[in-house]
């Protein structure tokens, strides 16, 4: 029998978690020779998520690893990648907006030959199409930046085998991009089609720009290229051209007694350089700050206690 570990990195689900529990049993009692074990990465919730899953464990094999504090999703998902057992790993998000039932489709590209089966979504059920623009509009400037090609329109929900597990838990990065790191690492890469579907209940934990899609959007960007930086030396040379434009229309309009615009033309031209400048300023910021964060040498995440459970299991 392989082992299938199941990872859900949450935060004050506890709406979901039964609902979630109950299909993802029901979908992996059809397949044959897996067991499993759900790993539950709790994100300092402080709702009864906890309890619900203490209360699951007399029936399922869960393991429930609690966080000292709010770490986010990236560290959750690290943390579970590391304490996962099984010969394929799979994460997901906690609200069933990925539907569990698609779980046996990767396992069958698995057992095909793939080692990293991404998903992709060909709709997103209760999301504003301002939201998808967006989100399109990020993955393809990261893609079109990055010195690897990313997977398009992939999520977060994907199943990665023992070996891309072994090799992702190894990297010593501190703040990492994982959905750029499992198409790093290399291996065969394969993806299913699916429709995510809007949360079964409660509200997104990304509602605020600043706190998930922005930071995202910049460890995406600045991962896996240098491409940022290189534009800055592009838009600099634009630059130039441009004031050599304006030094010899000047010119111009001195011998030519031509009228020279005043103080406008003066403020225009100002403010375009220094938008360039505080750009580009900011996005050397994004590399040292990157930096930075990796010589501190602080772990990752902290761990507060793990709740183990063997129970379960198909025999």
């Amino acid at each position: 029998m392989k082992l299938l570990s199941i990872i859900f990195s949450f935060r004050n689900e506890e709406k979901n978690i039964p609902e979630l529990i109950d299909r993802v049993k029901s979908t992996l009692s059809k397949l044959q020779n897996w067991n499993f074990e759900l790993i539950f990465v709790n994100d300092d919730s402080d709702d009864n998520s906890e309890k619900l899953l203490i209360e699951k464990q007399k029936s399922y094999p869960i393991k429930i690893i609690n966080m000292s504090r709010r770490f986010g999703t990236g560290p959750c998902v690290l943390a579970g990648l590391k304490h996962a057992k099984g010969d394929a790993a799979i994460y997901m998000d906690s609200d069933l907006q990925d539907p569990p039932e698609i779980i046996p489709e990767l396992i069958k590209k698995f057992e095909n030959g793939a080692d990293v089966v991404h998903t992709k979504r060909t709709k997103r059920l209760g999301e504003s199409k301002f939201r998808m623009l967006l989100t399109k509009i990020a993955y393809r400037a990261i893609n079109f930046v990055s010195d690897i090609p990313l997977a398009i329109d992939a999520g977060d929900f994907k199943l990665l085998s023992k070996r891309v597990l072994e090799n992702i838990n190894s990297l010593q990065e501190y703040n990492p991009y994982i959905r750029g790191l499992s198409v790093w690492v290399g291996f065969k890469q394969d993806y299913v089609l699916y429709v995510r579907q809007s949360r079964f209940s409660g509200k997104s934990k990304f509602e605020n720009l600043l706190s998930g899609p922005l930071p995202q959007l910049t460890r995406g960007l600045t991962s896996f290229s240098t491409a940022p930086l290189y534009l800055g030396i592009i838009l600099g040379i634009f630059a130039i051209f441009f004031s050599l434009l304006i030094i010899i229309y000047a010119f111009y309009a001195k011998l030519t007694g031509l009228a020279i615009p005043g103080s406008s033309g003066v403020l225009i031209a100002i403010s375009f350089f220094s938008g360039i400048i505080l750009s580009f300023i900011g996005i050397i910021g994004i590399y040292v700050a990157r930096i930075y964060e990796q010589s501190q040498g602080r772990p990752r995440y902290i761990i507060k206690n793990i709740l183990d459970s063997e129970k379960g299991n198909k025999e």
